[in-house]
């Protein structure tokens, strides 16, 4: 199976493809004419030139932007999370500026309670409240879908949410932001620090699901 996070070879980015790993990829992919065809060629199509003409100076803001203008797409959807709502606003805004059509859709559409997923009052974030609205990750794809909508872009939805999102999704999605709420949504600082300030993330789930004594 393949294990390139551990290659030091990389052939695939330098095209030496003599002395590669036997579980490279490299030696298995299929043809990119086998691959992308139709709106895949389309959208792999553009996104390497968003890169390519953007690169290191346009924001994601940006680039969402000229992606979609590439692909042709106006109607865009936006699902959102309720902890986003001012992000929302300024994204929603900059999209219509420059031309788009926006329908967002917040997390907590259809307030529906918790309970409704087997959560009891003591698990709920705010316990204290007799009402804690569940996310509704479906229910933003759906209205998104009867919408019409030809690009979603996710803000800060939370993991798990995003993932059940991204399956029900009809139209093709992308991420604006996601959600780390202990570091200001850089998910990324728990791996330039993993080494360092923050290097219980190597024992989380040993220490969060200990395994059983011996004769237990």
């Amino acid at each position: 199976m393949p294990a390139c996070d551990a290659c030091h070879v990389h052939g695939c980015i330098t095209h030496a493809l003599e002395n590669l790993p036997k579980n490279c990829p490299c030696l298995q992919e299929e043809r990119p004419g086998q691959l992308y065809t139709g709106e895949e060629y389309t959208i792999a199509h553009n996104a390497a030139l968003v890169e390519s003409e953007g690169y290191g100076r346009n924001t994601r803001v940006e680039e969402i932007m000229d992606f979609a203008h590439k692909c042709g797409y106006h109607k865009i959807g936006l699902a959102f999370c309720s902890g986003f709502q001012a992000e929302a606003d300024i994204f929603a805004k900059i999209l219509r500026k420059n031309g788009f059509a926006v329908e967002s859709v917040i997390c907590k559409n259809g307030s529906h309670s918790k309970a409704c997923l087997g959560v009891s009052r003591e698990q709920q974030v705010r316990p204290q409240r007799e009402f804690e609205p569940m996310c509704n990750p479906i229910g933003q794809a759906m209205r998104l879908a009867e919408a019409g909508t030809e690009l979603n872009v996710i803000l800060g939805l939370c993991v798990g949410h995003d993932t059940l999102f991204m399956r029900h999704s009809a139209a093709p999605a992308t991420v604006l932001a996601v959600k780390d709420r202990a570091l200001a949504h850089n998910p990324a600082a728990a791996l330039y620090i993993a080494d360092s300030y923050l290097n219980r993330v190597y024992r989380f789930i040993e220490t969060k699901y200990p395994a059983p004594k011996t004769g237990e």
